[in-house]
């Protein structure tokens, strides 16, 4: 999937993700496929995959375009 960082909460350590069909997203630096949580910025597009958690849809594998 696509869409674009929607926040960033960067002294915890994630963020959510608006993908294409207006689904709020939560991603863990932890599910970063490449590149520094740190160096994110929202706004950034991203590609990921999405998964299903008990608190609702997660984004693994997260890379920016």
């Amino acid at each position: 999937m696509k869409g674009k960082i929607k926040k960033l909460v960067q002294d915890r350590g994630f963020g959510f993700i608006a993908a294409e069909d207006d689904t709020q997203v939560f991603f863990h630096r932890n599910d970063l496929a490449e590149g520094d949580f740190d160096t994110l910025e929202e706004g950034a597009s991203v590609e990921f995959d999405l998964e299903t958690s008990p608190k609702g849809p997660r984004a693994t594998n997260v890379k920016t375009e």
